[in-house]
């Protein structure tokens, strides 16, 4: 299960970061098709928006849609490098903010001050204790009519198998070639998409739409994509659940 700390050892350390992270679109026909096709449908009738919050940028990849749809850009992230990267890369847009936060904190951000929060690909890599931490500070910090869609893991979901699965030590390449198996991309154990719903609900949210999905693999759907408001929002209705194929 990646913790806090492998997170920013990964993310500040270890990982190349030769393509700015855009090598995780090729399986989607690149940056701006995924973009075009996956994230900007689920999240185009709340934009513009005046405050954006964009949790775990990582080296920016949607933050260059994101900039031209506000008038205010906040970035936070828990790897300085990648902040420092987006520093660099935005350092002509004067209506971006940056900061450095402890993998759970929002507390940089006033109350009442956010009409869209969005992260996307990051956050996946984040167990239950850091999306429980983030949606309540979320609670507070949206303003009256603000939207969230957060990309987050369901591996959860199928924990037995996962459980199982690591603990296979040897041979597990061969298996996946052979497609007998399908490996977790790092997804965190301890999320699901119930949670998220529930962890919003005791926050004084509403899901209004959770779609299920599968990333990296056939059968299983290891990822979801939750978009929340408050309760007494103009954008609050029923939650409605799909599930990629089914």
């Amino acid at each position: 299960m990646p913790t806090i700390e492998e997170n920013k050892r990964v993310w500040n350390t270890t990982y190349n970061w030769e393509q700015q992270g855009n090598e995780w679109s090729s399986d989607s026909g690149g940056v701006e098709m995924q973009w075009r096709n996956m994230i900007l449908p689920r999240i185009q009738e709340f934009l513009p928006a005046k405050t954006v919050l964009e949790i775990a940028p990582g080296f920016g990849r949607w933050t260059e849609y994101l900039k031209g749809l506000c008038e205010n850009l906040i970035l936070v992230d828990l790897a300085e490098k990648c902040i420092q990267a987006c520093k660099s890369r935005f350092s002509s847009c004067s209506h971006i903010t940056y900061h450095v936060n402890d993998g759970k904190s929002l507390d940089m951000i006033p109350d009442g001050s956010i009409d869209f929060v969005f992260s996307f690909d990051s956050l996946v890599h984040a167990e239950d204790d850091v999306l429980k931490a983030y949606i309540n500070q979320l609670s507070k910090k949206l303003t009256k009519d603000g939207v969230g869609c957060i990309h987050h893991s369901n591996l959860g979901e199928y924990a037995a198998y996962y459980s199982l699965l690591r603990k296979i030590p040897r041979g597990r390449g061969l298996l996946v070639r052979l497609g007998l198996i399908e490996l977790d991309h790092w997804r965190a154990i301890s999320m699901t998409a119930s949670k998220f719903e529930q962890y919003a609900e005791e926050a004084g949210l509403q899901c209004i739409s959770q779609d299920i999905i599968k990333w990296g693999t056939k059968r299983r759907l290891i990822d979801c994509i939750s978009t929340f408001t408050r309760k007494d929002s103009v954008w609050s209705r029923p939650n409605k659940v799909t599930r990629e194929n089914q």
